[in-house]
């Protein structure tokens, strides 16, 4: 399962990570969130070790989604050495998110 991530989180989890850093923008009530959902839980086993893989529930956290411009969701944002490196709006391949982390490693 991917980690959940909260603004409170955000910094030591996104920012400071040594290792890149996957993020999904999501909300409950997003349809194609729930398409982009299970996709990221994969995502996250497999690069358990490798890639910091997360979700931020922007109904509930918004502080970070308003600091990248995510004004549609999905959104996932790639991270590097806490800058954003990445971005996909809208549902997407798998391969194009392992793509952006793969390379990152």
């Amino acid at each position: 399962m991917a980690q959940e991530i909260t603004d409170a989180t955000f910094d030591e989890v996104v920012l400071k990570s040594d290792k890149p850093v996957l993020v999904d923008f999501w909300a409950a009530w997003c349809g194609p969130c729930r398409m982009v959902g299970p996709i990221v839980d994969q995502i996250s086993e497999e690069y358990e070790g490798k890639a910091v893989v997360g979700k931020v529930d922007v109904d509930a956290n918004q502080e970070f989604a308003a600091k990248y411009g995510v004004r549609n969701i999905p959104t996932v944002l790639v991270f590097q050495n806490g800058e954003v490196v990445g971005r996909q709006v809208g549902v997407a391949q798998k391969q194009t998110y392992t793509d952006a982390i793969d390379a990152l490693l």
